[in-house]
Protein backbone atom coordinates (compact mmCIF):
# COMPACT_ATOMS: atom_id res chain seq x y z
CA UNK A 1 0.00 0.00 0.00
CA UNK A 2 1.53 3.61 -0.91
CA UNK A 3 2.70 5.84 1.88
CA UNK A 4 0.39 7.76 3.77
CA UNK A 5 0.60 11.12 4.01
CA UNK A 6 1.95 12.15 7.44
CA UNK A 7 4.02 15.85 7.74
CA UNK A 8 2.95 15.96 4.41
CA UNK A 9 5.02 13.49 2.30
CA UNK A 10 2.36 13.53 -0.32
CA UNK A 11 1.68 16.86 -1.14
CA UNK A 12 3.17 17.52 -3.79
CA UNK A 13 0.80 18.74 -7.21
CA UNK A 14 -0.65 16.21 -9.77
CA UNK A 15 -0.58 18.33 -12.50
CA UNK A 16 -4.66 18.24 -13.08
CA UNK A 17 -4.45 21.01 -15.54
CA UNK A 18 -6.44 23.22 -13.47
CA UNK A 19 -5.81 26.30 -12.00
CA UNK A 20 -7.75 28.84 -9.61
CA UNK A 21 -10.22 30.14 -12.28
CA UNK A 22 -11.37 26.34 -13.20
CA UNK A 23 -15.18 25.89 -12.63
CA UNK A 24 -16.75 23.16 -11.26
CA UNK A 25 -18.65 21.80 -14.64
CA UNK A 26 -15.03 22.52 -16.29
CA UNK A 27 -13.38 19.67 -13.41
CA UNK A 28 -16.19 17.32 -14.02
CA UNK A 29 -16.87 17.42 -17.47
CA UNK A 30 -16.51 13.63 -19.16
CA UNK A 31 -16.75 11.91 -15.78
CA UNK A 32 -20.01 9.99 -15.18
CA UNK A 33 -21.22 9.48 -11.73
CA UNK A 34 -24.76 8.13 -12.77
CA UNK A 35 -25.61 5.83 -9.61
CA UNK A 36 -23.47 7.26 -7.08
CA UNK A 37 -25.04 8.32 -3.73
CA UNK A 38 -23.75 11.61 -1.93
CA UNK A 39 -24.34 13.56 0.74
CA UNK A 40 -23.17 17.14 1.05
CA UNK A 41 -24.17 18.68 3.86
CA UNK A 42 -24.76 22.83 3.68
CA UNK A 43 -25.69 21.76 -0.13
CA UNK A 44 -28.06 24.75 -0.39
CA UNK A 45 -26.42 27.89 -0.15
CA UNK A 46 -22.88 28.83 -1.62
CA UNK A 47 -20.73 26.85 -2.98
CA UNK A 48 -22.29 24.23 -1.26
CA UNK A 49 -24.87 24.42 -3.57
CA UNK A 50 -22.87 24.83 -6.47
CA UNK A 51 -21.52 21.72 -5.18
CA UNK A 52 -25.43 20.20 -5.40
CA UNK A 53 -26.28 20.86 -8.86
CA UNK A 54 -22.51 19.87 -10.44
CA UNK A 55 -22.92 16.72 -8.72
CA UNK A 56 -26.49 15.91 -9.88
CA UNK A 57 -26.11 16.84 -13.38
CA UNK A 58 -23.38 14.37 -13.47
CA UNK A 59 -26.01 11.92 -12.36
CA UNK A 60 -25.48 11.43 -8.63
CA UNK A 61 -28.40 11.23 -6.09
CA UNK A 62 -27.63 14.27 -3.37
CA UNK A 63 -29.41 14.08 0.02
CA UNK A 64 -28.55 17.90 1.27
CA UNK A 65 -29.52 17.85 5.32
CA UNK A 66 -30.07 21.38 6.71
CA UNK A 67 -31.18 23.39 9.37
CA UNK A 68 -33.70 25.62 7.87
CA UNK A 69 -35.93 22.70 5.26
CA UNK A 70 -38.21 25.77 4.33
CA UNK A 71 -34.79 27.78 2.95
CA UNK A 72 -33.13 24.61 1.22
CA UNK A 73 -36.30 23.81 0.18
CA UNK A 74 -36.22 27.38 -2.15
CA UNK A 75 -33.00 27.23 -3.03
CA UNK A 76 -32.97 23.70 -4.44
CA UNK A 77 -36.31 23.62 -6.26
CA UNK A 78 -35.79 22.17 -9.59
CA UNK A 79 -32.73 20.31 -9.11
CA UNK A 80 -33.14 16.84 -10.26
CA UNK A 81 -32.29 13.68 -8.19
CA UNK A 82 -31.98 15.78 -5.08
CA UNK A 83 -33.48 14.53 -1.41
CA UNK A 84 -34.05 17.01 1.35
CA UNK A 85 -33.34 16.50 5.01
CA UNK A 86 -33.64 18.04 9.02
CA UNK A 87 -30.38 18.47 10.42
CA UNK A 88 -28.36 20.91 12.67
CA UNK A 89 -25.05 20.57 13.07
CA UNK A 90 -24.84 21.92 16.22
CA UNK A 91 -27.10 19.60 17.65
CA UNK A 92 -25.44 16.17 18.39
CA UNK A 93 -28.74 14.32 18.47
CA UNK A 94 -30.12 15.78 14.95
CA UNK A 95 -26.74 14.30 13.44
CA UNK A 96 -27.79 10.95 15.01
CA UNK A 97 -30.82 10.94 13.86
CA UNK A 98 -30.27 12.25 10.21
CA UNK A 99 -27.71 9.43 10.01
CA UNK A 100 -29.55 6.62 11.45
CA UNK A 101 -32.40 7.17 8.79
CA UNK A 102 -29.87 7.39 6.05
CA UNK A 103 -28.76 4.09 7.40
CA UNK A 104 -32.03 2.39 8.03
CA UNK A 105 -32.66 2.85 3.84
CA UNK A 106 -29.71 0.36 3.61
CA UNK A 107 -28.30 2.65 0.74
CA UNK A 108 -24.50 2.53 0.07
CA UNK A 109 -22.75 5.99 0.47
CA UNK A 110 -20.27 7.02 -2.16
CA UNK A 111 -19.45 10.74 -1.67
CA UNK A 112 -19.83 12.27 2.17
CA UNK A 113 -18.85 15.88 1.31
CA UNK A 114 -18.58 17.99 4.40
CA UNK A 115 -19.05 21.89 3.37
CA UNK A 116 -20.89 22.96 5.89
CA UNK A 117 -19.23 25.93 7.96
CA UNK A 118 -19.59 28.66 10.29
CA UNK A 119 -16.89 31.85 10.17
CA UNK A 120 -15.49 34.51 12.31
CA UNK A 121 -18.28 34.23 14.87
CA UNK A 122 -18.80 35.42 18.74
CA UNK A 123 -18.13 32.60 21.19
CA UNK A 124 -20.84 30.33 21.53
CA UNK A 125 -20.80 27.24 22.49
CA UNK A 126 -23.19 23.90 22.31
CA UNK A 127 -25.11 21.79 24.26
CA UNK A 128 -21.57 19.71 25.13
CA UNK A 129 -19.98 22.99 26.38
CA UNK A 130 -17.85 22.85 22.58
CA UNK A 131 -17.24 26.41 21.02
CA UNK A 132 -19.09 26.94 17.84
CA UNK A 133 -16.64 26.95 15.35
CA UNK A 134 -14.76 23.93 16.32
CA UNK A 135 -18.69 21.96 16.92
CA UNK A 136 -19.44 22.92 13.12
CA UNK A 137 -16.86 22.73 11.53
CA UNK A 138 -14.93 19.97 12.59
CA UNK A 139 -16.85 17.85 15.58
CA UNK A 140 -19.82 17.16 13.42
CA UNK A 141 -17.77 16.45 10.65
CA UNK A 142 -16.25 14.05 12.82
CA UNK A 143 -19.83 12.68 14.64
CA UNK A 144 -21.24 12.47 11.15
CA UNK A 145 -18.72 10.44 9.15
CA UNK A 146 -18.84 7.74 12.39
CA UNK A 147 -22.40 7.20 12.24
CA UNK A 148 -22.34 6.66 8.16
CA UNK A 149 -19.31 4.45 8.47
CA UNK A 150 -21.35 1.19 7.79
CA UNK A 151 -22.88 3.26 4.06
CA UNK A 152 -19.21 4.58 3.55
CA UNK A 153 -18.07 1.11 3.62
CA UNK A 154 -20.97 -0.76 2.00
CA UNK A 155 -20.09 1.51 -1.53
CA UNK A 156 -16.70 0.05 -1.94
CA UNK A 157 -15.03 2.62 -3.00
CA UNK A 158 -16.47 5.53 -1.15
CA UNK A 159 -14.67 9.54 -0.30
CA UNK A 160 -14.92 11.74 2.38
CA UNK A 161 -14.32 15.56 1.16
CA UNK A 162 -13.76 18.34 4.12
CA UNK A 163 -13.93 21.82 3.14
CA UNK A 164 -11.64 23.31 4.95
CA UNK A 165 -9.36 26.63 4.73
CA UNK A 166 -6.53 28.36 4.28
CA UNK A 167 -7.44 29.87 7.48
CA UNK A 168 -5.98 26.91 9.15
CA UNK A 169 -2.64 28.67 8.58
CA UNK A 170 -4.73 31.25 11.84
CA UNK A 171 -3.72 28.47 14.51
CA UNK A 172 -2.95 24.74 15.42
CA UNK A 173 -4.99 23.09 17.26
CA UNK A 174 -4.87 23.95 20.95
CA UNK A 175 -4.90 20.75 22.41
CA UNK A 176 -4.31 22.40 26.23
CA UNK A 177 -7.72 24.87 25.72
CA UNK A 178 -9.87 23.58 22.44
CA UNK A 179 -12.31 25.27 23.79
CA UNK A 180 -12.05 28.94 25.01
CA UNK A 181 -12.35 28.42 28.85
CA UNK A 182 -8.67 29.40 30.50
CA UNK A 183 -7.98 31.72 27.30
CA UNK A 184 -9.10 35.06 25.82
CA UNK A 185 -11.35 34.00 23.00
CA UNK A 186 -10.61 35.11 19.90
CA UNK A 187 -12.61 34.20 16.92
CA UNK A 188 -9.85 33.77 14.25
CA UNK A 189 -7.84 31.25 16.30
CA UNK A 190 -11.25 29.66 16.70
CA UNK A 191 -11.72 29.44 12.98
CA UNK A 192 -8.22 28.63 12.53
CA UNK A 193 -8.08 25.68 15.15
CA UNK A 194 -11.53 24.38 13.28
CA UNK A 195 -9.89 23.81 10.19
CA UNK A 196 -6.35 22.53 10.89
CA UNK A 197 -8.76 20.21 12.97
CA UNK A 198 -10.85 19.32 9.99
CA UNK A 199 -7.20 18.56 7.82
CA UNK A 200 -5.84 16.41 10.68
CA UNK A 201 -9.34 14.59 10.41
CA UNK A 202 -9.34 13.87 6.96
CA UNK A 203 -5.15 12.63 7.25
CA UNK A 204 -6.25 10.53 9.85
CA UNK A 205 -9.65 8.90 8.43
CA UNK A 206 -7.46 8.34 5.26
CA UNK A 207 -5.16 6.36 7.10
CA UNK A 208 -7.67 4.33 9.29
CA UNK A 209 -9.82 3.93 6.54
CA UNK A 210 -8.18 3.01 3.16
CA UNK A 211 -8.13 -0.42 4.06
CA UNK A 212 -11.85 -0.27 3.24
CA UNK A 213 -11.74 1.25 0.33
CA UNK A 214 -12.72 4.79 1.78
CA UNK A 215 -10.44 7.96 1.23
CA UNK A 216 -10.04 11.29 2.60
CA UNK A 217 -9.40 14.50 1.48
CA UNK A 218 -9.74 18.17 2.88
CA UNK A 219 -8.93 21.13 0.76
CA UNK A 220 -9.21 24.99 0.71
CA UNK A 221 -11.97 25.89 -1.64
CA UNK A 222 -10.14 29.31 -2.01
CA UNK A 223 -11.95 33.14 -1.37
CA UNK A 224 -14.74 33.31 -2.71
CA UNK A 225 -17.54 36.31 -3.21
CA UNK A 226 -21.86 35.95 -2.61
CA UNK A 227 -21.83 33.10 -0.39
CA UNK A 228 -23.35 33.68 3.48
CA UNK A 229 -20.00 32.66 5.14
CA UNK A 230 -18.40 35.54 6.97
CA UNK A 231 -22.29 37.01 7.35
CA UNK A 232 -21.61 37.75 11.13
CA UNK A 233 -18.02 39.48 11.01
CA UNK A 234 -17.20 42.75 11.33
CA UNK A 235 -15.74 45.40 9.48
CA UNK A 236 -13.27 46.07 11.85
CA UNK A 237 -12.51 42.31 11.65
CA UNK A 238 -11.97 42.53 8.00
CA UNK A 239 -10.02 45.57 8.35
CA UNK A 240 -7.42 43.31 10.75
CA UNK A 241 -7.22 40.54 7.86
CA UNK A 242 -6.16 43.54 5.33
CA UNK A 243 -9.63 42.79 2.71
CA UNK A 244 -10.58 46.40 4.24
CA UNK A 245 -8.95 49.42 3.97
CA UNK A 246 -9.33 52.38 6.32
CA UNK A 247 -12.67 53.59 5.41
CA UNK A 248 -14.07 50.21 5.28
CA UNK A 249 -14.09 49.64 1.30
CA UNK A 250 -12.91 46.42 -0.07
CA UNK A 251 -9.43 46.98 -1.68
CA UNK A 252 -9.18 46.48 -5.05
CA UNK A 253 -6.73 43.88 -5.19
CA UNK A 254 -9.04 41.70 -2.72
CA UNK A 255 -11.35 42.07 -5.15
CA UNK A 256 -9.04 40.85 -8.02
CA UNK A 257 -8.36 37.87 -6.05
CA UNK A 258 -12.15 36.52 -4.97
CA UNK A 259 -13.25 33.47 -6.97
CA UNK A 260 -16.64 33.01 -8.29
CA UNK A 261 -18.87 30.46 -6.63
CA UNK A 262 -18.31 27.90 -9.79
CA UNK A 263 -14.43 28.47 -9.05
CA UNK A 264 -14.80 27.86 -5.58
CA UNK A 265 -16.73 24.85 -5.97
CA UNK A 266 -13.98 23.44 -8.06
CA UNK A 267 -11.40 21.49 -6.03
CA UNK A 268 -14.68 20.30 -3.72
CA UNK A 269 -15.61 18.20 -7.43
CA UNK A 270 -12.20 17.42 -7.67
CA UNK A 271 -11.77 15.87 -4.85
CA UNK A 272 -14.78 14.26 -5.33
CA UNK A 273 -14.53 12.52 -8.39
CA UNK A 274 -10.97 12.70 -9.57
CA UNK A 275 -9.07 9.84 -11.36
CA UNK A 276 -5.71 10.89 -10.60
CA UNK A 277 -6.50 10.71 -6.73
CA UNK A 278 -8.06 7.10 -7.18
CA UNK A 279 -4.43 5.93 -5.65
CA UNK A 280 -4.14 8.10 -3.06
CA UNK A 281 -5.87 10.35 0.10
CA UNK A 282 -5.32 11.97 2.99
CA UNK A 283 -3.91 15.23 0.86
CA UNK A 284 -4.89 18.84 1.47
CA UNK A 285 -6.13 20.29 -1.96
CA UNK A 286 -6.69 23.79 -3.33
CA UNK A 287 -7.15 25.09 -7.15
CA UNK A 288 -8.29 21.84 -8.19
CA UNK A 289 -4.76 20.00 -7.17
CA UNK A 290 -3.13 18.84 -4.66
CA UNK A 291 -1.45 21.84 -2.74
CA UNK A 292 2.24 22.53 -1.88
CA UNK A 293 3.65 22.29 1.54
CA UNK A 294 3.92 25.50 3.00
CA UNK A 295 7.28 26.14 3.78
CA UNK A 296 7.58 29.52 5.52
CA UNK A 297 5.12 31.29 8.26
CA UNK A 298 2.52 33.25 6.62
CA UNK A 299 2.64 31.76 3.05
CA UNK A 300 -0.16 33.08 0.91
CA UNK A 301 -1.06 29.24 -0.37
CA UNK A 302 0.01 25.85 0.79
CA UNK A 303 -0.91 23.59 3.52
CA UNK A 304 0.77 23.91 7.12
CA UNK A 305 2.84 21.19 8.57
CA UNK A 306 1.22 21.27 11.83
CA UNK A 307 -1.98 19.88 10.46
CA UNK A 308 -0.69 17.01 8.56
CA UNK A 309 1.34 16.16 11.94
CA UNK A 310 1.29 12.43 12.54
CA UNK A 311 1.16 12.80 16.59
CA UNK A 312 -0.89 15.35 16.18
CA UNK A 313 -3.39 13.75 13.40
CA UNK A 314 -3.74 10.61 16.63
CA UNK A 315 -4.04 12.86 19.21
CA UNK A 316 -6.80 14.59 18.17
CA UNK A 317 -9.12 11.39 17.14
CA UNK A 318 -8.59 10.52 20.90
CA UNK A 319 -9.62 13.80 21.98
CA UNK A 320 -12.16 13.62 19.74
CA UNK A 321 -13.83 10.08 20.98
CA UNK A 322 -13.49 11.75 24.77
CA UNK A 323 -15.38 15.23 24.26
CA UNK A 324 -18.03 13.06 22.26
CA UNK A 325 -18.49 10.36 23.82
CA UNK A 326 -18.63 8.62 20.83
CA UNK A 327 -16.20 5.80 19.61
CA UNK A 328 -15.37 5.52 16.16
CA UNK A 329 -13.90 2.04 15.49
CA UNK A 330 -13.22 1.40 11.84
CA UNK A 331 -13.35 -2.30 11.36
Amino acid sequence: MEPINYQGALQKPARSGFNARSTASEVIKGINISGKIAIVTGGNTGIGLETTKTLAAAGATIIVPARDVKKAEKNLQGIPNVELASMDMMDPGSIDAFAATFIASDRPLHLLIHNAGIMWVPLRRDSRGIESQLATNYIAQFQLTARLWPALKKAHGARVVNVSSHGHHFAPFDFDDPNFLYREYDTLQGYGQSKTASNLFALELDNRARAFGVRAYSLHPGSIGGTELAREASPELFQKMGFFDEKGILRPEVAASLKTIPQGAATTIWCSTSPLLNDIGGVYCEDADIAALAVYQGASAGVHPYSLDKTNAKKLWELTEKMTGITFNIN
